[in-house]
Order: C-alpha cells, then sequence, then structure tokens
C-alpha cells in the first residue's frame, strides 16, 4: 500500500508543534500500525531525517504505552484494539493518516506523538491499593468467599490497562472510566472495603488535582476502551463517593 501520513511533529513541551505530511509505500496489509511506523522512520531515518518519537513496549495490548490518536479516533478505527494491535489491513491503498498524540491537558507533550500520563501513576498512588498485613499473619484470598459475580465484574474492571483512550476521546478529558475501573477492582471484593471510603476520596481528589474534566454521560468513554470497561464502573464509583462522602 501507498499511504499518505499526516503526522503531529513536536521538539517538546514548550515548541507549538505542528502536522507534517509524509508519503510512504510498500506497506503490507499484515503488518501491525506500530510495525508501519517503525518502517516509515527507518525510512525516514535513511534519508537523514529525524525519526517520530512514539511510544511502545510490549506490543501485546497489555501495557497501554501505545497511545496514538488515529484518524479521530482513540487506538484506531477497529474496536477493543490497542494500536499495537491495530492492523493496516484496516486501511486501504492510498488512504491518508492522521496520527497526533493523545490531548489533554493533564497528558502533556513529550514530543511528537508521546504524551506524559504519569497523572494516572498519582491518582493510582492515591489510593489504587490494599494495605496487607505481611508479618507472618497473612491469609490466603482464595479463602475468603466471593460471590463469582462480584469476583467477576473485578475481574473485569482490573482489566483495565491505564492507556487513556477514555480520557482522549472524552471531550471534557475526563478520567472518570479511569478512576472507576481502579475503584471497582476493589470495592467489589472484602479485600477492599477496609479502606473504601478513603479510596474514593483520594482518588477522586487526585484526579481532580491533576486537571481532568468531568463525565461527559456520553458513554464515548466506554466505546473507545481497548478493554471494554463499563460505564457502570462510573455509577458504582459514584456511589461509593457518596457513602464516603456522607460517612467522613
Amino acid at each position: 500500500m501507498k499511504l499518505t501520513l499526516k503526522i503531529w511533529r513536536q521538539k517538546n513541551a514548550q515548541d507549538k508543534g505542528a502536522m507534517v505530511d509524509y508519503q510512504i509505500d510498500g506497506i503490507e496489509p499484515d503488518m501491525s500500525f506500530l510495525e508501519m511506523l517503525d518502517v516509515f522512520n527507518e525510512d525516514l531515518m535513511s534519508k537523514g531525517g529525524e525519526p517520530v518519537a512514539f511510544d511502545h513496549d510490549c506490543r501485546e495490548g497489555i501495557c497501554g504505552m501505545c497511545s496514538l490518536y488515529i484518524n479521530g479516533e482513540a487506538h484506531g478505527p477497529d474496536r477493543g484494539v490497542t494500536t499495537c494491535q491495530l492492523h493496516m489491513r484496516m486501511f486501504k491503498d492510498g488512504d491518508t493518516i492522521t496520527i497526533e498524540p493523545f490531548r489533554a491537558a493533564a497528558f502533556p507533550v513529550i514530543k511528537d506523538l508521546v504524551v506524559n500520563r504519569s497523572a494516572f501513576d498519582r491518582i493510582q498512588h492515591a489510593g489504587g491499593f490494599i494495605s496487607v498485613n505481611t508479618s507472618g499473619n497473612t491469609i490466603d484470598a482464595n479463602t475468603i468467599p466471593i460471590p463469582k459475580d462480584d469476583a467477576d465484574a473485578s475481574f473485569e474492571a482490573a482489566a483495565c490497562i491505564g492507556c487513556g483512550a477514555c480520557v482522549a476521546t472524552c471531550k471534557n478529558s475526563s478520567a472518570m472510566l479511569f478512576v472507576a475501573a481502579k475503584v471497582s477492582q476493589y470495592a467489589l471484593l472484602p479485600q477492599g472495603r477496609v479502606e473504601a471510603t478513603d479510596r474514593v476520596l483520594n482518588m477522586v481528589s487526585q484526579m481532580d488535582a491533576e486537571g481532568f474534566g468531568n463525565c461527559t454521560n456520553t458513554g464515548a468513554c466506554e466505546v473507545e476502551c481497548p478493554k471494554g470497561i463499563s460505564l457502570e464502573n462510573i455509577a458504582r464509583m459514584n456511589r461509593e463517593y457518596l457513602s464516603a462522602s456522607l460517612k467522613g
């Protein structure tokens, strides 16, 4: 395939940045999107150009690092996949593909297509954990009976990889789906109930401090989430937050 790539180039966080057009040929339909970018960068460097910076790690849809906004959609036109799982067969010969970083005030651009998502880390640090006694009195988690529906819902919430697609696709750059998933995975289990009040208050407070917007209730986040995290988690987090506020 022969393609036109419109790629956002930005030297650093202070640089204004701009879209730059490139031509690329010889792309195979079975290539992943990131493999296409690898080929593009090799060609660009062979001509003396500076390669386009983009984030990646596992390339197996697990790490959540491959955060690209492709043709106006987080992770591109496919559903239930991360950018590294997106294949070039989703495009046609002669297509123009626009590639941008995730755009949100809380995700400042580092360079080109790479953004700083450490805001998610700070939200996790605020409450995304449980305190466990490791002094020799630990209890095997499997000894605690948990209803299967609760265990399944917790597992589904824990599938969130923190890629930030929910933020990138929300017109308010809301992180509600991400935070709700992290709250839900503990709220549904007895191990997470001990610190439930502090957890939801602290994580929501940190989310607000990071500058994420409010939920729009449009559901775009669930549609674009590569792991299909349900909006039901946001409703659960709101209930947890209301309950914690009344207790506080």
